[in-house]
């Protein structure tokens, strides 16, 4: 009894996957709903492709939970990302295209539209949800996102392999979404130059070219304990502020260039990179990581002075960047970096007394 038990187990579950597998492999046959862009659940998305008709491509890959990467090169903007998400969860649509428009923003569409396609994973035995077998990614949406509505307060969108558009929309939103769906790079992608907190730091390099006696090196030593060397001379510094210093290693916790300017008329950048820069600032974490930024003066604006009226020579906001091993050049604001910008007199107690 207990043999044939077992056996009536078996071929009931055996049953059950063979009318899964039919079931899926009869339902692929069929023609997605044409307004089938809203996603029920945006956690098992593992990737999303956008493109345009311009060859600007963006892929975002989910390396963990809550950490992405564009084009497989740079950390993507969870923030960024994230939005997308929340996006493609809460859509709603709206009625379809009417007659008399429809050829029109059909055409538009095949002109101008982005193409999305979002991969998720997704098991090839789903049982109810209860039992779950071979877990595997999924291309599951494929659809062009076109151009706002005359409201402004949709967009048009259409389903691979449908002839019928559809207005999305976002409830409580004013506005439309076709600006979420971007295909350019550089707004996918995380801003940070450097994110590391102070237990993590293992020595900082501060170099000045302008004033070399000023340039230094901070290191960790471990418990607690740091160590100011002069660059100059590689003597260690006994008299600095304490507390200083420790304000200056938090700064390096998160900052964050402000705009990406690769696209900079080359002949314009080529002339900032080749003048002396500012300050360079290395870090190299416990990990022996490190990271580089390269600054530089940024001219002021027209009609910039100081108290008496004379003009400055410097922008006193913002300051050009090289970072990332000099693939990127950037712009960052001195109200965000100023804390790590520190010649080494800043540090000791004397130029404190004096100040």
């Amino acid at each position: 009894m207990k043999k044939n038990r077992t056996i009536f187990i078996v071929f009931i579950l055996l049953a059950a996957i063979a009318l899964t597998l039919w079931l899926t492999q009869s339902t692929t046959t069929f023609k997605r709903s044409m307004s089938d862009f809203k996603l029920n659940d945006s956690s098992n998305v593992t990737r999303i492709f956008i493109a345009d008709k311009n060859n600007n491509t963006v892929t975002l890959v989910r390396k963990a939970p809550d950490a992405w990467v564009v084009n497989e090169k740079y950390p993507a903007q969870k923030q960024s990302v994230d939005l997308l998400l929340k996006t493609m969860v809460e859509l709603e649509v709206g009625q379809p295209v009417g007659n008399a428009a429809h050829n029109n923003i059909v055409k538009e569409l095949a002109v101008n539209a982005v193409k999305v396609e979002i991969y998720q994973q997704v098991y090839r035995i789903d049982l109810f949800g209860i039992i779950r077998w071979f877990r595997h990614e999924k291309l599951t949406k494929v659809y062009y996102v076109g151009g706002a509505t005359q409201s402004n307060q949709g967009c048009f969108m259409l389903m691979q392999n449908s002839s019928q558009p559809f207005i999305v929309f976002l409830p409580g939103f004013r506005g439309f979404v076709s600006p979420r769906y971007s295909p350019i790079e550089k707004y996918w992608r995380d801003y940070n130059v450097f994110k590391t907190a102070i237990p993590e730091i293992a020595k900082v390099r501060v170099e000045i070219p302008e004033t070399p006696d000023y340039s230094y090196e901070v290191r960790n030593n471990g418990h607690n304990k740091f160590s100011l060397v002069s660059l100059s001379d590689n003597r260690e510094m006994v008299n600095y502020d304490t507390l200083k210093l420790l304000n200056f290693l938090s700064g390096f916790r998160n900052l964050n260039y402000e705009a990406l300017l690769n696209d900079m008329d080359k002949s314009r950048k080529d002339s900032i990179l080749k003048s002396q820069p500012f300050i360079i600032i290395t870090l190299t974490d416990t990990a022996g990581v490190s990271k580089k930024i390269t600054t530089y003066h940024k001219q002021g604006p027209d009609g910039q002075t100081d108290p008496n009226g004379t003009p400055l020579p410097y922008d006193l906001d913002r300051l050009y960047a090289s970072v990332n091993d000099g693939r990127d050049f950037t712009i960052i604001q001195y109200f965000a970096f100023d804390k790590v910008l520190r010649p080494r007199p800043f540090f000791m107690k004397e130029a404190a007394s004096k100040k």
